[in-house]
């Protein structure tokens, strides 16, 4: 996968990537491959594993004022990646490949339930939590009707016939199927707010615990990068809070 580095600490041997997937990414020193220092603004290649990027490549590095960035020969001849070529066609093909993830609301729901299945690590601003769960709520219902109208084809739903089986099946299934990022883009918003994800398990305590999770999924994101990651795509940041460039 193709992103660009956000920052990177070489003291700490720590840093972000913004995947062309719309997600965020940590790697370590480890995970570098190469002989590059990926600055900020380097684009890269990468092996997703949940939250973490491992066989960091760099491909290509914005070189500004008193930056200097190596570009390793790796960089043109990645074979784990199944790729090869010139400068030019790694330059052409990254331009196709680094345009911004969308944020519209199915694209995050789509993505929740895609690459951010089961992501843990990362922020998710408040559009992308209540982007998923409005299409969340209506494929469920959709279903149900759905299961329902197969119901009464087969006259599940007449006077003492047996109970509306697909009618509670297949939403049953649903939300099965979409428990686990369903409780990671949770986990996700209240890591957007600075907070750890363990507060999740508020949501076990009887009517309070439902409440506090509906107030963390309001608040809005903390307008600064924090543990979990930088501010996500899409979020203003005021100008006290913007990186100098």
């Amino acid at each position: 996968m193709r992103g660009e580095v956000l920052h990177y600490d070489q003291a700490q041997g720590f840093g972000f990537i913004a995947a062309v997937d719309g997600s965020r990414y940590t790697f370590a020193r480890e995970d570098l491959r190469g002989t590059a220092i990926p600055g900020k603004g380097t684009q890269i290649e990468f092996q997703p594993s949940g939250s973490q990027a491992r066989d960091v490549f760099a491909i290509h590095a914005q070189v500004g004022a008193g930056q200097m960035a190596a570009v390793p020969a790796a960089a043109t001849s990645v074979p784990q990646f199944g790729r090869r070529g010139s400068d030019q066609e790694v330059s052409a093909g990254m331009a196709a490949t680094t345009a911004p993830a969308s944020t519209g609301l199915w694209s995050y729901f789509w993505r929740s339930l895609t690459t951010n299945y089961a992501s843990f690590g990362a922020r998710a601003r408040r559009k992308e939590y209540w982007g998923y769960y409005l299409f969340w709520a209506i494929a469920a219902v959709a279903l149900s009707a759905i299961g329902f109208g197969i119901d009464g084809a087969l006259g599940n739903l007449d006077a003492g016939m047996e109970e509306p089986i697909a009618g509670l099946a297949l939403p049953g299934l649903f939300v099965l199927a979409t428990l686990l990022p369903s409780i990671a883009v949770t986990v996700r918003r209240i890591h957007d707010l600075g907070l750890s994800g363990w507060f999740y398990l508020l949501i076990v305590l009887p009517y309070v615990g439902s409440l506090i999770i509906f107030v963390f999924a309001v608040i809005p994101s903390q307008k600064h990068e924090n543990k979990w990651g930088p501010v996500p795509v899409g979020v203003k940041v005021p100008p006290p809070y913007a990186a100098a460039s």
